[in-house]
């Protein structure tokens, strides 16, 4: 799955997240409308909740006959990930904050072939993709494009305030990095345009699709307008 790894639409999501309905849905919906990689997020559930979550939605990825193409991670929580591969359920691999689990503990404990994703402090990314060993990691997720009530802290400094990134802070980020950069924070259709151009490798949403009346809807306007002016990019260059 790594050398699999598409980051064009990436859907993070837990049952916070749904206005009550089934995470399964939700996912199933993305993935007909061509979300390639989903993250199970949820500070509220057990881990046996989310180990749950996990296998329902590694069953609508199997459904879908995605399994080979779309990545599931979960958030944070190796101990999930690692009880779920015990169980049999397909898990691809994780995502971590740089002051979460240490990558390399879960390239230790998850094995060559699982995926392993980072994010880490708005005002430290630029600096830390230039620095760190990456030889573990396979993707950053960067942000916040905007201030978003879904993550509150996301981006917020050693002051307390949020800081978010601008498309040429984004553009730079994409061309100084040595391993794949996704981007996220309240990104919304609007914005899809002006970051396809910035050079990464995708967006990642969580209310746009989850709290959308109709996720299809949502998700598929999203995939549309990400290969619509990702086209149109690469064939400008």
């Amino acid at each position: 799955m790594r050398t699999k790894l598409d980051l064009s639409a990436y859907l993070v999501v837990g049952p916070e997240n749904t206005l009550g309905r089934p995470v399964a849905d939700i996912v199933a919906q993305a993935l007909s409308a061509g979300f390639t990689c989903v993250q199970i997020r949820s500070k509220n559930a057990s881990a046996r909740e989310l180990i749950t979550l996990t296998r329902q939605v590694s069953e609508v990825i199997a459904l879908a006959e995605k399994s080979n193409t779309v990545a599931l991670l979960v958030d944070d929580r190796l101990d999930v990930v690692l009880a779920a591969r015990q169980q049999g359920i397909k898990v691809d691999g994780i995502h971590v904050g740089q002051s979460d689990i240490p990558v390399e503990v879960c390239r230790h404990y998850l094995g060559p072939d699982a995926i392993i994703g980072l994010s880490a402090r708005t005002q430290a990314l630029s600096d830390y993709v230039q620095e760190t060993d990456v030889s573990d990691i396979d993707y950053f997720g960067a942000g916040p494009l905007h201030e978003t009530e879904t993550k509150p802290d996301c981006g917020v400094d050693d002051n307390g305030q949020v800081v978010t990134r601008s498309f040429a802070d984004i553009k730079v980020l994409a061309s100084i990095s040595p391993i794949p950069v996704v981007v996220g924070g309240g990104v919304k259709s609007d914005d899809i345009p002006a970051l396809a151009d910035t050079g990464v490798d995708g967006f990642f949403v969580v209310s746009a699709v989850t709290a959308a009346a109709n996720p299809y809807t949502a998700a598929s306007q999203l995939t549309t307008l990400w290969h619509r002016h990702r086209l149109a990019t690469d064939m400008a260059q």
